[in-house]
């Protein structure tokens, strides 16, 4: 007899900016495309999916998984300060109506990272009227769509600022990389070439009609100058999406690791926590859920965090490939109290065999949580297709689906179709 209840949510996720295409209007677009860019190239026409979304919703019904995490693009619904785009709006009301008649239950996001670049003059996510202007939004959406979205997710990873400056990404402007062990990619190149990723970020900055300092995007900022509009963002959100329509259940995501303590590294692992995790909980206490993410576990020592252990697998974005870090995530996630979706699950691998263990070790924890009585209701691997992982561009591979950019053909991998057979072999569903 399965572990997981009925209605546990199978499914896969993906957000706006990085399948959809064309996002002209949003802050990243801009990041992209300004000469000097750290991204390693820019997204594009991405996978198509704003056309071909019919084609890819059916394919996750083929596969039979019944959830679907989306986001949709604010600098779509609000390309210009004010102006709600109905175009945009029914263009998602048909996505929505797609996933329903698929039978896949929507987990629709609001904030994927990307912004609409006439927030970034008002100051982005360092903008006093930001959380409000983002609840304005979140309203809008709810009074169009509210009616086909059964779950939100107001904002993704909002703790991402501090989590990559634990990780030593150093993708804030105005302070120095951190010095703990980092993935392969982004930090490097930011700490080899100062001065040039400093002339990037005012060019972006004058590209978006604001200054260099003033240019505060969700993801690219100092926690101190973008977490508290953030917090202030997700409980205005929640109280204006409540306020339309009060059943649909409303959280956030968290990017979360499996923190492991190593002896002497007590104090050090309490000071990451609370700073990733635990201060975010009394923002949390209404909610009515909580989105988890993981990828990989952190090692931490008297010195702060430990790079990985020599001979260690590595994934393609550079860290280490333990799929068992999110059953220990869970475990210390369920601190806040609320029912559990993991949101984001996932492996980048061009080894398909490799994300069907990923998938599997992943699960078979999931199902010790479940048995030990913690509250998940869903598991959404992340992503559906291959797509754009921001500055490192096309090359990590962590979809289910491939996808030809040239042609925008998909290829469905074995992967999709395990992780569908482990959906259908635990029902039954409501």
């Amino acid at each position: 007899m399965s572990t997981f209840p009925n209605g546990f949510l199978w499914g896969a996720a993906t957000a706006a900016h990085q399948i959809e295409g064309g996002n002209t209007n949003s802050d990243s677009w801009v990041l992209e495309y300004t000469p000097g860019t750290i991204f390693q190239e820019p997204s594009g026409d991405a996978c198509d999916h704003y056309r071909l979304f019919r084609d890819d919703i059916r394919l996750l019904k083929e596969l039979g998984l019944n959830a679907y995490r989306l986001s949709i693009e604010w600098a779509r619904v609000e390309p210009a300060d004010g102006f709600i785009s109905d175009a945009a709006l029914r263009h998602y009301y048909d996505v929505l109506e797609l996933c329903h008649d698929c039978a896949l239950t929507p987990i629709v996001t609001l904030h994927h990272f990307t912004s609409p670049r006439w927030l970034m003059k008002q100051g982005g996510w360092g903008g006093s009227e930001t959380p409000a202007r983002f609840a304005d939004y979140a309203r809008a959406v709810m009074e169009a769509l509210g009616a086909q979205i059964p779950y939100v997710c107001t904002i993704n990873e909002a703790n991402i600022n501090t989590i990559l400056a634990q990780l030593g990404f150093g993708l804030y402007m105005d302070e120095a990389p951190a010095t703990t062990a980092a993935p392969v990619g982004i930090g490097e190149g930011l700490a080899e070439a100062r001065s040039a990723v400093s002339a990037w970020w005012e060019a972006c900055a004058r590209e978006m009609n604001t200054t260099p300092d003033q240019l505060k995007p969700a993801n690219f900022s100092t926690p101190a100058d973008v977490e508290p509009p953030l917090m202030a963002a997700h409980v205005q959100a929640r109280q204006a999406i409540k306020a339309v329509r009060p059943e649909t259940q409303v959280g956030i995501t968290l990017a979360l690791h499996d923190w492991q303590v190593l002896p002497g590294g007590e104090e050090q692992a309490a000071r990451l926590k609370h700073d990733a995790f635990e201060k975010w909980l009394p923002t949390l206490a209404d909610d009515d859920f909580l989105g988890v993410q993981n990828y990989t576990r952190q090692r931490i020592g008297p010195e702060g965090v430990l790079p990985d252990e020599e001979g260690v697998e590595l994934t393609q974005m550079g860290y280490e490939f333990y799929p068992e870090a999110l059953e220990g995530m869970i475990r210390q996630a369920a601190v806040a109290g609320l029912p559990m979706i993991v949101t984001e699950n996932g492996v980048s691998t061009e080894d398909d065999s490799r994300r069907v263990a990923f998938i599997d070790r992943a699960v078979t924890g999931v199902e010790r949580c479940l048995a030990d009585g913690l509250d998940v209701r869903g598991y959404l691997y992340w992503s559906a297709l291959d797509n754009f992982e921001w500055a490192l561009g096309y090359r990590p591979k962590f979809g289910l689906i491939a996808v030809d950019r040239a042609t925008q053909q998909r290829w469905v991998k074995p992967s999709a179709h395990h992780l569908g057979q482990i959906c259908l072999h635990n029902g039954p569903f409501e």
